[in-house]
């Protein structure tokens, strides 16, 4: 597998500092002159964790794959920290509830699905582990120094599930004050809400922070990055580990992938944006980006793609219908870089041919499989009606929420059945209507499905 994906050119910066800082990824570092040094002048181990909440990454995970991936190209190492052991307990950090606590087996069948999708964007050096500690007194090391330009990947549950915890409090649970603790923002937020924290989560700023120092002292880790949502955690493990090892090592956060409007991104009407096919289709995928709203389109580009910062700003100024092309480009870009350029074309050509008018590309829009049972309804009288009612159809499509709606969407011509528009309220779908066991159904212009009965 090559892993060329960020061109020579995306860049004039030869420091992947400045680099991050041009595409607006860097919010804040512990000591952004000494960091920016360390990344000029040398070629570091750092880190970047990340939970096993589910058995895939989403959209949020990616952006801290996509800065892993620039560290990479700039002959850093990327340490993947994927929490075997803070997945036991979770991040309360921008909750405003408890993590669901989840089995080992659980949390172990997460993280190598973790793992699986990690090898598709960084380059590891397989041959590379970390062996030992048995407790918090005993170090742990490397099995050997990782190939130069390659990622590796160690779980936390090396080190924090054979913890003893009166060591663990002693140890580590002396140097953090709780004072101090409470006043991070993370648990502000939990505190002043109805159930406020539990000494459970409490405990898990100290988990990252000693994560930070295991890592720094048993193989020279110098930089932890994360969410702006990490900066209290960062800084426990900054201090912790300069206290313990007398270590000095560096803290950086990123913005988080928000809209003009500061809410999150990657969340859709089915849910997270995922970035397995199996949970989130190329075609759904691709159409996320494609739909994005206009303020958004130059962050978009500049964190999710790798073109060219004047490429960026050239797209991004487009006005008006234009604005659709830079649309095309980011969707057509970020699919690309996540499913595939095969997958990235044939989403495309779908998006085309359902919004202009036909093509090849239909065949990949996404798919609904319809019950021809279903087809069968009865009026108030339970008189056979031989089809369902189109608005009682596609409300179980899921295109309308309610028989409203649905009726709404007709009545203003917004529905169309292969091609035509869809006049009559109160007409019957039947199985007849199916031409080769398909149907196209749209609903406006971003909702369109085939139908396939079954």
């Amino acid at each position: 597998m090559k892993f060329d994906f960020i061109p020579d050119n995306v860049s004039k910066f030869d420091n992947v500092y400045d680099v991050l800082k041009e595409r607006g990824f860097i919010e804040q570092s512990t000591d952004e002159e000494k960091v920016r040094e360390l990344l000029q002048n040398e070629k570091v181990k750092f880190y970047i964790g990340f939970d096993p909440t589910a058995d895939c990454l989403h959209v949020g995970h990616f952006m801290q794959v996509i800065i892993m991936m620039y560290m990479q190209k700039f002959g850093h190492t990327p340490v993947v920290l994927i929490g075997g052991g803070t997945g036991m307990v979770g991040d309360p950090s921008g909750r405003t509830d408890m993590r669901q606590v989840m089995s080992i087996e659980t949390i172990e069948h997460n993280c190598a699905q973790f793992k699986n999708l990690f090898n598709q964007f960084l380059e590891f050096d397989d041959e590379w582990e970390y062996v030992g500690n048995e407790g918090v007194y005993t170090p742990g090391h490397e099995t050997k120094t990782p190939d130069p330009g390659k990622a590796v990947a160690v779980n936390n549950a090396r080190w924090l599930r054979p913890l003893n915890y009166i060591d663990f409090l002693r140890e580590v649970g002396s140097l953090f004050n709780v004072n101090t603790m409470l006043r991070a923002e993370c648990f502000k937020q939990r505190m002043e809400r109805e159930g406020g924290l539990t000494m459970f989560e409490l405990n898990y700023m100290l988990m990252q922070s000693y994560d930070f120092m295991v890592m720094a002292r048993d193989f020279d880790v110098k930089i932890e990055f994360g969410g702006n949502d990490q900066w209290s955690n960062i800084i426990g493990g900054v201090d912790l580990t300069r206290k313990k090892t007398g270590k000095e090592v560096y803290g950086m956060t990123f913005s988080l992938l928000t809209n003009s409007e500061g809410k999150k991104m990657g969340k859709t009407q089915k849910g997270a944006l995922w970035l397995s096919p199996e949970k989130t289709s190329p075609y759904d995928f691709y159409q996320y980006w494609r739909n994005v709203g206009d303020a958004d389109v130059n962050k978009c580009l500049r964190m999710l793609t790798f073109l060219p910062m004047d490429e960026v700003e050239r797209l991004s100024n487009l006005q008006d219908a234009e604005i659709n092309k830079a649309k095309e480009i980011l969707a057509f870009e970020v699919t690309k870089l996540v499913h595939g350029e095969e997958e990235a074309t044939k989403a495309q050509e779908a998006a085309r041919a359902a919004f202009g008018g036909g093509g090849a590309g239909m065949a990949n829009l996404p798919v609904v499989e319809f019950p021809a049972d279903k087809l069968q309804s009865t009026d108030k009288e339970g008189n056979e009606l031989g089809g369902l009612g189109v608005v009682a159809y596609i409300k179980e499509l899921g295109l309308v929420p309610s028989n409203r709606e649905g009726f709404m969407a007709v009545e203003q011509g917004g529905l169309k059945i292969d091609g035509e528009k869809v006049t009559d309220k109160k007409l019957l779908i039947t199985a007849e209507m199916f031409k080769d066991g398909k149907m196209l159904v749209e609903k406006g212009k971003k909702k369109k499905v085939v139908v396939e009965l079954v």
